[in-house]
Protein backbone atom coordinates (compact mmCIF):
# COMPACT_ATOMS: atom_id res chain seq x y z
CA UNK A 1 0.00 0.00 0.00
CA UNK A 2 3.19 2.05 1.04
CA UNK A 3 4.53 1.91 -2.72
CA UNK A 4 0.94 2.14 -4.31
CA UNK A 5 0.85 5.72 -2.20
CA UNK A 6 3.98 6.96 -3.81
CA UNK A 7 2.26 6.11 -7.99
CA UNK A 8 -1.02 7.17 -6.69
CA UNK A 9 -0.55 10.48 -4.73
CA UNK A 10 2.14 11.49 -7.67
CA UNK A 11 -0.71 11.32 -10.33
CA UNK A 12 -2.82 14.25 -8.90
CA UNK A 13 -0.52 16.31 -6.24
CA UNK A 14 0.89 18.39 -9.05
CA UNK A 15 -2.19 19.75 -10.43
CA UNK A 16 -2.91 22.57 -7.90
CA UNK A 17 1.00 23.60 -7.72
CA UNK A 18 1.05 24.54 -11.38
CA UNK A 19 0.95 28.14 -11.21
CA UNK A 20 4.09 28.00 -9.13
CA UNK A 21 5.88 25.78 -11.05
CA UNK A 22 5.07 27.87 -13.79
CA UNK A 23 5.98 31.16 -12.22
CA UNK A 24 9.38 29.77 -11.34
CA UNK A 25 10.41 27.40 -14.69
CA UNK A 26 8.11 29.28 -17.42
CA UNK A 27 7.17 27.14 -20.23
CA UNK A 28 3.42 27.90 -19.92
CA UNK A 29 2.80 26.37 -23.46
CA UNK A 30 4.04 23.28 -22.62
CA UNK A 31 3.66 22.64 -18.95
CA UNK A 32 0.61 19.77 -19.69
CA UNK A 33 3.10 17.73 -20.34
CA UNK A 34 4.05 17.61 -16.82
CA UNK A 35 0.82 15.06 -17.02
CA UNK A 36 1.10 13.59 -20.36
CA UNK A 37 4.51 12.76 -20.13
CA UNK A 38 4.26 11.04 -16.88
CA UNK A 39 1.03 9.40 -18.19
CA UNK A 40 3.00 7.98 -21.13
CA UNK A 41 5.93 5.98 -19.30
CA UNK A 42 3.30 4.76 -17.16
CA UNK A 43 1.19 3.28 -19.74
CA UNK A 44 3.56 1.64 -22.34
CA UNK A 45 5.95 0.22 -19.47
CA UNK A 46 3.42 -1.52 -17.92
CA UNK A 47 3.10 -4.67 -20.36
CA UNK A 48 7.13 -4.82 -20.21
CA UNK A 49 7.01 -4.67 -16.31
CA UNK A 50 4.62 -7.34 -16.25
CA UNK A 51 6.40 -9.61 -18.51
CA UNK A 52 9.73 -9.19 -16.71
CA UNK A 53 7.82 -9.83 -13.10
CA UNK A 54 6.79 -13.43 -14.79
CA UNK A 55 10.68 -13.94 -15.71
CA UNK A 56 12.73 -12.29 -12.42
CA UNK A 57 9.89 -12.37 -9.93
CA UNK A 58 7.85 -9.36 -8.44
CA UNK A 59 10.54 -8.71 -5.80
CA UNK A 60 13.63 -7.45 -7.98
CA UNK A 61 11.11 -5.33 -10.51
CA UNK A 62 9.12 -3.90 -7.32
CA UNK A 63 12.52 -3.03 -6.05
CA UNK A 64 14.17 -1.63 -8.86
CA UNK A 65 10.86 0.53 -9.87
CA UNK A 66 10.42 2.14 -6.84
CA UNK A 67 14.49 3.33 -6.63
CA UNK A 68 13.82 4.11 -10.72
CA UNK A 69 10.30 6.47 -9.19
CA UNK A 70 12.28 7.96 -6.16
CA UNK A 71 15.23 8.93 -8.27
CA UNK A 72 12.76 10.05 -10.83
CA UNK A 73 11.56 12.69 -7.79
CA UNK A 74 14.71 13.86 -6.66
CA UNK A 75 15.71 14.47 -10.04
CA UNK A 76 12.05 16.92 -10.69
CA UNK A 77 13.04 18.63 -7.01
CA UNK A 78 16.20 19.79 -8.68
CA UNK A 79 15.02 20.85 -12.28
CA UNK A 80 15.89 24.32 -13.50
CA UNK A 81 13.51 24.84 -16.45
CA UNK A 82 10.43 23.03 -17.77
CA UNK A 83 12.06 20.94 -20.28
CA UNK A 84 14.35 19.13 -17.34
CA UNK A 85 11.19 19.09 -15.33
CA UNK A 86 9.02 17.23 -17.98
CA UNK A 87 12.37 14.94 -18.66
CA UNK A 88 12.76 14.01 -14.87
CA UNK A 89 8.53 13.42 -15.00
CA UNK A 90 9.22 10.96 -17.44
CA UNK A 91 11.66 9.16 -15.58
CA UNK A 92 9.23 9.04 -12.28
CA UNK A 93 6.60 7.60 -14.79
CA UNK A 94 9.34 4.98 -15.88
CA UNK A 95 9.11 3.87 -12.24
CA UNK A 96 5.60 4.35 -11.80
CA UNK A 97 4.53 1.50 -14.22
CA UNK A 98 6.55 -0.84 -12.21
CA UNK A 99 4.90 0.49 -9.34
CA UNK A 100 1.02 0.03 -11.00
CA UNK A 101 1.34 -3.50 -12.61
CA UNK A 102 3.57 -5.26 -10.19
CA UNK A 103 1.19 -4.06 -6.63
CA UNK A 104 -1.46 -5.33 -8.60
CA UNK A 105 0.23 -8.52 -9.24
CA UNK A 106 1.36 -9.00 -5.79
CA UNK A 107 -1.87 -8.85 -4.44
CA UNK A 108 -3.05 -12.57 -6.65
CA UNK A 109 0.24 -14.17 -5.46
CA UNK A 110 0.26 -13.60 -1.65
CA UNK A 111 -4.16 -14.16 -1.23
CA UNK A 112 -6.06 -16.49 -1.86
CA UNK A 113 -8.63 -16.02 -4.03
CA UNK A 114 -11.34 -15.50 -1.29
CA UNK A 115 -8.98 -12.64 0.74
CA UNK A 116 -8.04 -10.53 -2.65
CA UNK A 117 -11.08 -8.77 -2.74
CA UNK A 118 -10.30 -7.22 0.97
CA UNK A 119 -6.65 -6.41 -0.46
CA UNK A 120 -7.53 -5.00 -3.84
CA UNK A 121 -10.17 -3.07 -2.12
CA UNK A 122 -7.47 -1.31 0.36
CA UNK A 123 -5.17 -0.54 -2.72
CA UNK A 124 -8.51 1.03 -4.20
CA UNK A 125 -9.10 2.59 -0.91
CA UNK A 126 -4.98 4.46 -1.44
CA UNK A 127 -6.34 5.81 -5.00
CA UNK A 128 -9.27 7.15 -3.28
CA UNK A 129 -7.28 8.82 -0.45
CA UNK A 130 -4.95 10.22 -3.32
CA UNK A 131 -7.33 11.75 -5.26
CA UNK A 132 -9.22 13.58 -2.28
CA UNK A 133 -5.66 14.61 0.28
CA UNK A 134 -3.11 14.87 -3.13
CA UNK A 135 -4.85 18.16 -4.79
CA UNK A 136 -5.25 19.66 -1.36
CA UNK A 137 -1.42 18.78 -0.21
CA UNK A 138 -0.08 19.79 -2.92
CA UNK A 139 -1.30 23.19 -2.97
CA UNK A 140 -0.65 23.37 0.95
CA UNK A 141 3.29 22.78 -0.20
CA UNK A 142 3.85 24.83 -2.72
CA UNK A 143 2.16 28.08 -1.16
CA UNK A 144 4.18 27.36 1.92
CA UNK A 145 7.49 25.01 1.56
CA UNK A 146 7.35 25.82 -1.95
CA UNK A 147 6.80 23.63 -5.09
CA UNK A 148 9.83 21.30 -4.98
CA UNK A 149 8.66 19.96 -1.77
CA UNK A 150 5.55 17.93 -3.94
CA UNK A 151 8.35 15.87 -5.16
CA UNK A 152 10.60 15.31 -2.17
CA UNK A 153 7.88 14.39 0.39
CA UNK A 154 8.25 11.25 -2.08
CA UNK A 155 11.44 10.16 -0.62
CA UNK A 156 10.47 9.20 2.83
CA UNK A 157 7.26 7.74 2.39
CA UNK A 158 9.28 5.46 -0.57
CA UNK A 159 12.06 4.89 2.03
CA UNK A 160 9.59 3.29 4.20
CA UNK A 161 7.92 1.70 1.48
CA UNK A 162 11.31 0.27 0.03
CA UNK A 163 12.01 -1.12 3.65
CA UNK A 164 9.17 -3.00 4.10
CA UNK A 165 9.22 -4.80 0.79
CA UNK A 166 13.46 -5.34 1.01
CA UNK A 167 12.67 -6.50 4.68
CA UNK A 168 9.07 -8.45 4.29
CA UNK A 169 7.99 -9.63 1.43
CA UNK A 170 9.45 -12.95 0.73
CA UNK A 171 8.28 -14.80 -2.60
CA UNK A 172 7.41 -17.95 -2.13
CA UNK A 173 10.34 -20.99 -3.94
CA UNK A 174 9.61 -22.33 -7.29
CA UNK A 175 11.00 -24.91 -9.41
CA UNK A 176 13.74 -22.91 -10.76
CA UNK A 177 13.39 -23.63 -14.97
CA UNK A 178 16.17 -22.53 -17.33
CA UNK A 179 16.69 -18.80 -16.93
CA UNK A 180 14.15 -17.22 -19.88
CA UNK A 181 15.91 -14.46 -21.88
CA UNK A 182 14.49 -11.21 -21.63
CA UNK A 183 13.19 -9.60 -24.69
CA UNK A 184 14.81 -6.27 -24.50
CA UNK A 185 14.20 -5.64 -28.43
CA UNK A 186 10.37 -6.43 -27.92
CA UNK A 187 10.56 -3.66 -24.86
CA UNK A 188 12.48 -1.18 -26.68
CA UNK A 189 10.01 -1.41 -29.58
CA UNK A 190 6.78 -1.40 -27.25
CA UNK A 191 8.29 1.52 -25.63
CA UNK A 192 8.69 3.93 -28.83
CA UNK A 193 5.43 2.40 -30.80
CA UNK A 194 3.36 3.72 -27.57
CA UNK A 195 4.99 6.49 -27.01
CA UNK A 196 4.47 7.64 -30.95
CA UNK A 197 1.00 6.67 -30.63
CA UNK A 198 -0.04 8.38 -27.14
CA UNK A 199 1.85 11.69 -28.08
CA UNK A 200 -0.31 11.70 -31.19
CA UNK A 201 -3.34 11.38 -29.12
CA UNK A 202 -2.74 13.62 -26.16
CA UNK A 203 -1.22 16.32 -28.73
CA UNK A 204 -3.35 15.75 -31.83
CA UNK A 205 -5.68 18.95 -31.67
CA UNK A 206 -4.06 20.52 -28.65
CA UNK A 207 -1.11 21.43 -30.07
CA UNK A 208 -1.53 20.63 -33.90
CA UNK A 209 -4.82 20.19 -35.67
CA UNK A 210 -5.50 16.14 -36.44
CA UNK A 211 -5.36 16.64 -40.42
CA UNK A 212 -1.86 18.61 -40.03
CA UNK A 213 1.79 17.29 -41.05
CA UNK A 214 2.74 16.32 -37.33
CA UNK A 215 -0.35 14.66 -36.62
CA UNK A 216 -0.09 12.36 -39.30
CA UNK A 217 3.81 11.83 -39.37
CA UNK A 218 3.63 10.76 -35.82
CA UNK A 219 0.12 8.24 -36.83
CA UNK A 220 2.28 6.76 -40.22
CA UNK A 221 5.23 6.68 -37.86
CA UNK A 222 3.48 4.62 -34.70
CA UNK A 223 1.51 2.23 -37.25
CA UNK A 224 5.08 1.31 -39.08
CA UNK A 225 6.06 0.63 -35.09
CA UNK A 226 3.61 -1.47 -34.31
CA UNK A 227 4.21 -3.38 -37.42
CA UNK A 228 8.04 -3.56 -36.04
CA UNK A 229 6.41 -4.68 -32.98
CA UNK A 230 4.14 -7.14 -34.10
CA UNK A 231 7.57 -8.54 -36.03
CA UNK A 232 9.88 -9.10 -33.34
CA UNK A 233 7.24 -10.55 -30.98
CA UNK A 234 6.92 -12.95 -33.43
CA UNK A 235 10.20 -14.36 -33.41
CA UNK A 236 10.72 -13.66 -29.38
CA UNK A 237 11.65 -16.53 -27.53
CA UNK A 238 9.99 -14.51 -24.59
CA UNK A 239 7.82 -12.30 -25.69
CA UNK A 240 6.60 -9.26 -24.31
CA UNK A 241 3.50 -9.17 -25.60
CA UNK A 242 2.49 -12.63 -25.88
CA UNK A 243 -0.24 -13.98 -28.40
CA UNK A 244 -1.97 -15.63 -25.66
CA UNK A 245 -3.32 -12.79 -23.76
CA UNK A 246 -5.32 -12.00 -27.57
CA UNK A 247 -5.95 -15.27 -27.77
CA UNK A 248 -7.55 -16.44 -24.49
CA UNK A 249 -11.41 -15.30 -24.83
CA UNK A 250 -11.30 -14.44 -20.85
CA UNK A 251 -8.50 -12.07 -21.50
CA UNK A 252 -9.32 -10.54 -24.58
CA UNK A 253 -12.66 -9.86 -23.28
CA UNK A 254 -11.43 -8.17 -19.83
CA UNK A 255 -9.20 -6.13 -21.89
CA UNK A 256 -11.75 -4.48 -23.93
CA UNK A 257 -14.32 -3.80 -20.91
CA UNK A 258 -11.20 -2.95 -18.89
CA UNK A 259 -10.49 -0.26 -21.72
CA UNK A 260 -13.85 1.13 -22.14
CA UNK A 261 -13.87 1.57 -18.11
CA UNK A 262 -10.92 3.72 -18.36
CA UNK A 263 -12.82 5.74 -21.41
CA UNK A 264 -15.77 6.56 -19.31
CA UNK A 265 -13.76 7.35 -16.19
CA UNK A 266 -12.88 10.75 -17.86
CA UNK A 267 -16.06 12.08 -17.25
CA UNK A 268 -16.47 12.32 -14.23
CA UNK A 269 -12.72 12.97 -13.10
CA UNK A 270 -12.06 15.22 -15.82
CA UNK A 271 -15.51 17.38 -16.25
CA UNK A 272 -17.13 16.95 -13.62
CA UNK A 273 -14.92 19.21 -11.45
CA UNK A 274 -15.51 22.23 -14.23
CA UNK A 275 -19.38 21.52 -13.98
CA UNK A 276 -19.36 21.59 -10.21
CA UNK A 277 -17.42 25.22 -10.58
CA UNK A 278 -18.27 26.68 -13.67
CA UNK A 279 -22.30 25.19 -13.86
CA UNK A 280 -23.06 25.20 -9.85
CA UNK A 281 -20.83 27.97 -8.97
CA UNK A 282 -19.32 25.86 -6.56
CA UNK A 283 -15.60 26.80 -4.98
CA UNK A 284 -12.57 24.24 -5.82
CA UNK A 285 -12.86 22.36 -2.17
CA UNK A 286 -17.18 21.98 -2.64
CA UNK A 287 -16.49 20.32 -6.35
CA UNK A 288 -13.99 18.01 -5.55
CA UNK A 289 -16.34 16.35 -2.48
CA UNK A 290 -18.78 16.45 -5.40
CA UNK A 291 -15.95 13.60 -7.43
CA UNK A 292 -14.39 12.34 -4.39
CA UNK A 293 -17.78 11.01 -3.32
CA UNK A 294 -17.06 8.43 -6.04
CA UNK A 295 -13.92 7.61 -3.87
CA UNK A 296 -16.36 6.49 -1.08
CA UNK A 297 -18.27 4.32 -2.77
CA UNK A 298 -15.75 2.50 -4.67
CA UNK A 299 -13.86 0.38 -2.14
CA UNK A 300 -16.58 -0.56 -0.26
CA UNK A 301 -18.43 -1.96 -3.20
CA UNK A 302 -15.08 -3.55 -4.27
CA UNK A 303 -14.75 -5.30 -1.10
CA UNK A 304 -18.32 -6.46 -0.97
CA UNK A 305 -18.36 -7.62 -4.19
CA UNK A 306 -17.17 -10.95 -3.14
CA UNK A 307 -20.09 -11.99 -1.84
CA UNK A 308 -21.81 -11.20 -5.37
CA UNK A 309 -19.58 -13.20 -7.42
CA UNK A 310 -19.30 -16.00 -5.49
CA UNK A 311 -23.00 -16.79 -6.23
CA UNK A 312 -23.86 -15.50 -9.69
CA UNK A 313 -19.73 -15.19 -10.99
CA UNK A 314 -17.10 -12.78 -12.11
CA UNK A 315 -19.09 -11.76 -15.71
CA UNK A 316 -22.18 -11.55 -14.39
CA UNK A 317 -21.29 -9.06 -11.34
CA UNK A 318 -19.36 -7.53 -13.61
CA UNK A 319 -22.02 -7.43 -15.99
CA UNK A 320 -24.51 -5.92 -13.21
CA UNK A 321 -21.88 -3.35 -12.32
CA UNK A 322 -21.41 -1.91 -15.33
CA UNK A 323 -25.47 -2.13 -15.65
CA UNK A 324 -25.52 0.39 -12.76
CA UNK A 325 -23.06 2.55 -14.00
CA UNK A 326 -24.63 3.07 -17.88
CA UNK A 327 -28.24 3.87 -15.91
CA UNK A 328 -26.20 6.70 -13.53
CA UNK A 329 -24.58 8.11 -16.66
CA UNK A 330 -27.55 8.56 -18.70
CA UNK A 331 -29.10 10.05 -15.38
CA UNK A 332 -26.58 12.85 -15.69
CA UNK A 333 -28.07 14.92 -18.62
CA UNK A 334 -31.83 15.41 -17.04
CA UNK A 335 -29.87 17.09 -14.14
CA UNK A 336 -32.23 20.00 -14.06
CA UNK A 337 -30.05 23.18 -14.80
CA UNK A 338 -28.12 24.94 -12.94
CA UNK A 339 -29.54 22.41 -10.06
CA UNK A 340 -28.12 21.60 -6.79
CA UNK A 341 -25.18 20.35 -5.29
CA UNK A 342 -26.21 16.96 -3.87
CA UNK A 343 -27.45 15.89 -7.22
CA UNK A 344 -24.60 15.17 -9.08
CA UNK A 345 -22.47 13.56 -5.51
CA UNK A 346 -25.26 11.13 -5.61
CA UNK A 347 -24.88 10.01 -9.10
CA UNK A 348 -21.12 9.97 -7.81
CA UNK A 349 -21.60 8.10 -5.24
CA UNK A 350 -23.65 5.60 -7.00
CA UNK A 351 -21.22 5.76 -10.10
CA UNK A 352 -18.52 4.27 -7.80
CA UNK A 353 -20.56 1.64 -6.56
CA UNK A 354 -21.21 0.27 -9.19
CA UNK A 355 -17.75 0.62 -10.80
CA UNK A 356 -16.89 -1.30 -7.77
CA UNK A 357 -19.00 -4.17 -8.42
CA UNK A 358 -17.58 -4.11 -12.34
CA UNK A 359 -13.91 -3.40 -12.05
CA UNK A 360 -12.24 -5.56 -9.36
CA UNK A 361 -14.51 -8.92 -10.51
CA UNK A 362 -13.00 -8.73 -13.71
CA UNK A 363 -9.25 -8.58 -12.34
CA UNK A 364 -9.58 -10.75 -9.87
CA UNK A 365 -11.01 -13.51 -12.32
CA UNK A 366 -8.08 -12.83 -14.83
CA UNK A 367 -5.44 -13.01 -11.95
CA UNK A 368 -7.35 -16.56 -11.07
CA UNK A 369 -7.20 -18.27 -14.38
CA UNK A 370 -3.53 -17.68 -14.76
CA UNK A 371 -0.67 -19.78 -12.88
CA UNK A 372 2.08 -17.24 -11.69
CA UNK A 373 4.57 -17.68 -14.59
CA UNK A 374 1.44 -15.61 -16.42
CA UNK A 375 0.14 -13.35 -13.44
CA UNK A 376 2.50 -10.41 -14.10
CA UNK A 377 1.54 -10.42 -17.71
CA UNK A 378 -1.70 -10.75 -17.44
CA UNK A 379 -2.62 -8.35 -14.89
CA UNK A 380 0.00 -6.13 -17.30
CA UNK A 381 -2.28 -6.16 -19.89
CA UNK A 382 -6.00 -5.10 -18.55
CA UNK A 383 -3.76 -2.27 -16.78
CA UNK A 384 -2.51 -1.43 -19.91
CA UNK A 385 -5.43 -1.18 -21.70
CA UNK A 386 -7.38 0.56 -19.11
CA UNK A 387 -4.49 3.37 -19.54
CA UNK A 388 -4.92 3.01 -22.96
CA UNK A 389 -8.24 3.61 -22.86
CA UNK A 390 -8.26 6.97 -20.59
CA UNK A 391 -5.83 8.74 -23.00
CA UNK A 392 -8.08 8.07 -25.51
CA UNK A 393 -10.96 9.12 -23.62
CA UNK A 394 -9.28 12.42 -22.33
CA UNK A 395 -8.64 13.39 -26.52
CA UNK A 396 -12.03 12.00 -27.93
CA UNK A 397 -14.12 13.51 -24.91
CA UNK A 398 -11.89 16.68 -25.00
CA UNK A 399 -12.89 17.06 -28.92
CA UNK A 400 -16.51 16.38 -28.42
CA UNK A 401 -16.82 19.11 -25.15
CA UNK A 402 -15.00 21.94 -27.17
CA UNK A 403 -17.08 21.47 -30.39
CA UNK A 404 -20.55 21.25 -28.05
CA UNK A 405 -19.07 24.95 -26.71
CA UNK A 406 -17.74 26.12 -29.85
CA UNK A 407 -20.99 25.63 -31.65
CA UNK A 408 -23.23 27.11 -29.04
CA UNK A 409 -20.96 30.03 -28.38
CA UNK A 410 -20.66 30.62 -32.30
CA UNK A 411 -16.92 31.65 -31.47
CA UNK A 412 -13.69 29.30 -30.83
CA UNK A 413 -13.61 28.59 -27.46
CA UNK A 414 -13.10 25.64 -25.49
CA UNK A 415 -13.89 24.57 -22.18
CA UNK A 416 -10.01 25.81 -20.79
CA UNK A 417 -10.56 29.46 -21.51
CA UNK A 418 -14.38 29.59 -20.74
CA UNK A 419 -14.24 28.02 -17.78
CA UNK A 420 -12.47 30.31 -15.92
CA UNK A 421 -15.17 32.96 -16.34
CA UNK A 422 -18.61 31.75 -16.52
CA UNK A 423 -20.18 34.70 -16.06
CA UNK A 424 -20.13 35.51 -19.41
CA UNK A 425 -23.27 35.69 -21.84
CA UNK A 426 -24.07 31.95 -22.82
CA UNK A 427 -20.98 30.36 -20.78
CA UNK A 428 -22.48 28.45 -18.27
CA UNK A 429 -25.13 26.55 -20.41
CA UNK A 430 -22.32 25.86 -23.14
CA UNK A 431 -20.55 24.49 -19.95
CA UNK A 432 -23.44 22.24 -19.02
CA UNK A 433 -24.26 20.78 -22.48
CA UNK A 434 -20.91 20.01 -23.12
CA UNK A 435 -20.19 18.00 -19.77
CA UNK A 436 -23.82 16.36 -21.01
CA UNK A 437 -22.79 15.50 -24.09
CA UNK A 438 -19.55 14.02 -22.41
CA UNK A 439 -22.08 11.88 -20.22
CA UNK A 440 -23.77 10.25 -23.18
CA UNK A 441 -20.24 9.18 -24.96
CA UNK A 442 -19.11 7.86 -21.50
CA UNK A 443 -22.53 6.09 -21.57
CA UNK A 444 -22.14 4.57 -24.95
CA UNK A 445 -18.76 3.28 -23.60
CA UNK A 446 -20.26 1.49 -20.66
CA UNK A 447 -22.61 -0.06 -23.31
CA UNK A 448 -19.70 -1.15 -25.12
CA UNK A 449 -18.21 -2.76 -22.02
CA UNK A 450 -21.56 -4.56 -21.36
CA UNK A 451 -21.83 -5.50 -24.55
CA UNK A 452 -18.67 -6.93 -24.51
CA UNK A 453 -19.25 -8.78 -21.15
CA UNK A 454 -22.35 -10.63 -22.59
CA UNK A 455 -21.07 -11.58 -26.61
CA UNK A 456 -17.15 -12.44 -25.84
CA UNK A 457 -16.64 -13.41 -21.94
CA UNK A 458 -17.49 -16.56 -20.87
CA UNK A 459 -19.77 -17.08 -18.93
CA UNK A 460 -17.79 -19.11 -16.20
CA UNK A 461 -14.28 -18.07 -15.42
CA UNK A 462 -11.77 -20.69 -16.06
CA UNK A 463 -10.56 -20.57 -12.80
CA UNK A 464 -7.71 -22.83 -11.95
CA UNK A 465 -8.08 -25.15 -9.08
CA UNK A 466 -4.68 -25.21 -7.41
CA UNK A 467 -3.14 -22.34 -5.14
CA UNK A 468 -0.32 -21.28 -5.90
CA UNK A 469 2.72 -22.28 -2.72
CA UNK A 470 2.47 -18.98 -0.71
CA UNK A 471 3.93 -18.31 2.76
CA UNK A 472 1.29 -18.46 5.49
CA UNK A 473 -1.26 -19.82 3.78
CA UNK A 474 -0.26 -23.30 3.59
CA UNK A 475 -3.56 -24.54 4.84
CA UNK A 476 -5.34 -23.06 3.16
CA UNK A 477 -8.59 -24.79 0.94
CA UNK A 478 -8.59 -25.30 -2.44
CA UNK A 479 -9.68 -22.01 -4.18
CA UNK A 480 -13.16 -21.94 -5.60
CA UNK A 481 -14.00 -22.44 -9.32
CA UNK A 482 -16.69 -19.99 -10.29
Amino acid sequence: MLSMALAALDSTIVSTAVPQIVGDLGGFTVFSWLFSGYLLAVTVTLPVYGKLSDTLGRKPVLIAGSALFLLGSVLCASAWDMGSLIAFRVVQGLGGGAIQGTVQTLAADLYPLEERPKIQAKLSTVWATSSVLGPALGGVLASTAGWRWIFLINVPIGAVALFFVVRHLHEPRRERRERASVDWAGALAVFAAGGVLLTWLVQGGVAWAWGSAPSLGLLAAGLALVGAVFLIERRAAEPILPGWVWRRRTIAAVNLALGSLGLLMVAPTTFLPTYAQSVLGLSPVAAGFVLSVMTLSWPVSAAFSQHVYRRIGFRNTAALGITGALAVLLAFPFLPYPGSAWQPALLSLLLGAALGLFQLPLIVGVQSTVDWSERGTATASVLFYRQIGQTVGAALFGAVANGVIAGRLGAHADLDSVAGDPRAPGVRPAIDAAVDAVYLGAAAAAAVALLVLLTLAPRRFPVLDRPAPVPNHQNRTPEPTD
